[in-house]
């Protein structure tokens, strides 16, 4: 599939990894022109000086959930089409868990350790590195995992249906909860940094 307003007529479906690529490499130049190969940069989020990284996160997250919910409103795309993860619930947090003590302590996420390797810091080849020694170990010990890996699956779940509410006014809090964050986020760098805007 090339993309919901792409005919294959236009774009054959063999293009699909040059169009992955291409995809790929912008969204590595986006996360670099961000700043989020700086672990600085990162680590500024968890200590209150610099909520860049939140404001980007925040922004995309908006973005394309109003953007899927409008191409499926006009028709251009299915949204129940679209694959979703299944949810299962023990493993979601102990990785949630595992990944926020990495990300506090090293400084980056996956994706951007990979951005810091691509300008050639070496932080991030080392958090790289470590990343790649930690998927070998998982590997290999994954009979000792799997019972906690795969427990509780939820399935295909959304978030708004296991709160109970439908899918707009989801998406409309989640809107307004994003405004005000950007808010208390400059409010909280202010403070921090005692910067006059």
């Amino acid at each position: 599939m090339t993309g919901p307003l792409i005919p294959m007529e236009i774009i054959p479906e063999a293009w699909n990894n040059v169009i992955a690529l291409l995809l790929g490499m912008g969204f590595g130049f986006v996360l670099e022109a961000s700043g989020f190969s700086s672990s600085r940069k990162i680590m500024g989020t968890f200590f209150g000086y610099d909520f860049v990284v939140l404001r980007v996160f925040f922004t995309a997250a908006i973005t394309a959930m109003s953007g899927i919910i409008y191409f499926d409103f006009m028709g251009w795309m299915d949204a129940s089409m679209l694959y979703i993860n299944p949810y299962y619930v023990t493993s979601a947090i102990a990785g949630g868990v595992i990944m926020g003590f990495g990300f506090a302590l090293g400084g980056f996420c996956p994706g951007t350790s990979f951005c810091g390797v691509a300008i050639g810091k070496f932080d991030a080849m080392f958090f790289s590195a470590g990343l790649f020694l930690g998927i070998l170990l998982f590997s290999e010990m994954y009979p000792l995992f799997a019972g906690i890996y795969n427990s509780e699956n939820l399935g295909d779940i959304k978030i708004y249906e296991m709160l109970g509410m439908k899918r707009n006014l989801f998406a409309f809090l989640l809107i307004v909860a994003a405004v005000g964050m950007f808010y208390g986020a400059a409010f909280v760098e202010k403070k921090v940094t005692k910067v006059e805007y």
